[in-house]
C-alpha cells in the first residue's frame, strides 16, 4: 500500500546507525535520552507508550513491557499488572487527546506470520478509530491517508497524559511517568 504523507519517516530513515542496537528498538528506544524524539510520550515502572512509525490512524501507539520477551508467559505478574494499567491509561489519554468513538487493541503474536514486524519483543497496538474514518482511498487506490503528523499527535497526546490523575513529567520533552504503587 502505498503511502501519501509520512514526513516523519526521513529521521528513521536518515538517523546515524554507529551507535545503536538493532536487534531490538523497543530494547534500545527507551535508553536513549530524549523520550519526545524516541516518540517515547508515556513510562511507568516496567513499561512504556510509544508512537507507531507506521501509524493506521492519528495517535496510532503501543503500549511495551521493558522486558525483552515476546510470550506473555515470561512476564511477572507485577509486569503484566503495570503493562495492563497503563494500556488503561493509554485509553484514557487518547480518548481525551483525539475523542474517537472506538479504539482497536490487540497483539501481533506468533512472529511475522500474525503480521508483526518485531516479534521477539511483545507489543500492545491502541490504534483510536472514528465512525467513518475508513475511506475509498486504500480499496480504490491501494494508498493509505494519514491525517495528522506524528509530532503533532505525539504533542497531543502528551498534554492528555499530563493532565492524568498521578501523572509526573518534566516538560513536554520528557514522557510523561506513572507510578501504580
Amino acid at each position: 500500500m502505498d503511502q501519501l504523507f509520512a514526513p516523519w519517516r526521513i529521521e528513521w530513515v536518515t538517523r546515524d546507525r554507529d551507535d545503536e542496537d538493532y536487534s531490538c528498538p523497543f530494547c534500545a528506544l527507551p535508553e536513549q535520552d530524549d523520550d519526545k524524539a524516541s516518540k517515547i510520550v508515556a513510562r511507568s515502572e516496567h513499561s512504556f507508550v510509544i508512537f507507531n512509525n507506521a501509524p493506521y490512524a492519528p495517535g496510532h501507539v503501543m503500549v511495551i513491557p521493558y522486558t525483552h520477551t515476546g510470550d506473555f508467559t515470561d512476564l511477572t505478574d507485577e509486569e503484566l499488572l503495570d503493562h495492563a494499567r497503563l494500556k488503561s491509561l493509554t485509553i484514557d489519554a487518547l480518548d481525551a487527546a483525539f475523542d474517537p468513538a472506538g479504539f482497536n487493541a490487540g497483539e501481533n503474536l506468533g512472529g511475522s506470520a500474525a503480521g508483526g514486524s518485531i516479534d521477539d519483543h511483545l507489543h500492545t497496538h491502541v490504534v483510536p478509530r472514528w465512525n467513518g474514518d475508513t475511506n475509498f482511498m486504500p480499496v480504490l487506490s491501494d494508498t493509505k491517508v494519514i491525517v495528522q503528523a506524528l509530532e503533532e499527535s505525539y504533542d497531543q497526546l502528551h498534554e492528555a497524559f499530563a493532565g492524568l490523575e498521578g501523572a509526573g513529567f518534566d516538560d513536554d520533552q520528557t514522557a510523561v511517568r506513572f507510578s501504580f504503587d
